[in-house]
């Protein structure tokens, strides 16, 4: 039995090679992250050039002037295209022109069905409008008593409200770990979902990280007592 007068127990101390592995493993946990994120936007950067200058005569490229083919150059010049053709667009002849093309692609078999599905996604991501996956919350996924956390996507609507058996539905989205592009799509009665104090970043950052990266974690526990009390007491 030990006594307040008894001398503590000396610190062993850590070996050279365990004091290298542990630098080792922090300076993974700091470059990591940076070279990911450089390697990724390199990447995607590099993807983009090398399908936008292709588009472009040999006589405008840059590198006719410069001697060095500038990484980058192609996203310049495609975010200028876009804000170019967004602007168009608006105007009046834009949108008549934007009609007249649309009412020829609607007469084409093969090619109306593809248009029709990517200008609907494209609309529904890009949508200019404050209800697009705002907001994460809580759903019990796949049955009572095991939670997901989901994206809240837009009001239930159409045929599905009128036979989903509730007054009032959401359309929520339910992304998959780790990979949260891909998922589900699921219609829940309003009063069964929990909306999150965390946003949707850091909603993603938990998905991805399979649970590791728990933003308010304590807010997120007292969320769901308050809502299942019966169950939080059992």
């Amino acid at each position: 039995m030990t006594t307040p007068f008894d001398k503590a127990p000396p610190k062993q101390k850590r070996g050279l090679f365990a004091g290298l592995r542990a630098s080792f493993l922090t300076g993974i946990v700091v470059i990591a992250p940076i070279g990911l994120t450089a390697w990724l936007i390199w990447t995607v950067v590099g993807w983009i050039d090398g399908f936008v200058l292709p588009l472009v005569p040999y006589q405008l490229r840059p590198e006719q002037y410069i001697g060095i083919n500038l990484r980058g150059v192609g996203v310049i010049i495609f975010l200028l295209f876009t804000i170019m053709v967004g602007w168009i667009a608006k105007g009046l002849i834009g949108r008549s022109l934007i009609r007249w093309a649309e009412h020829l692609v609607e007469r084409t078999p093969v090619v109306r069905s593809i248009y029709g599905g990517v200008k609907q996604i494209a609309e529904t991501v890009f949508a200019q409008s404050d209800t697009n996956f705002d907001r994460a919350c809580l759903v019990e996924y796949p049955r009572r008593g095991i939670w997901a956390v989901g994206f809240i996507s837009t009001k239930t609507k159409g045929e599905i409200l009128d036979k989903g058996g509730a007054e009032d539905m959401t359309s929520v989205f339910v992304p998959t770990t780790p990979n949260p592009t891909s998922g589900f799509l699921l219609f829940f009665p309003t009063s069964d979902i929990i909306e999150l104090d965390m946003g949707v970043e850091d909603a993603a950052k938990l998905v991805i990280s399979a649970g590791l990266v728990y933003p308010n974690g304590d807010d997120a526990k007292k969320a769901i007592e308050e809502h299942v009390p019966d169950q939080a007491a059992e």
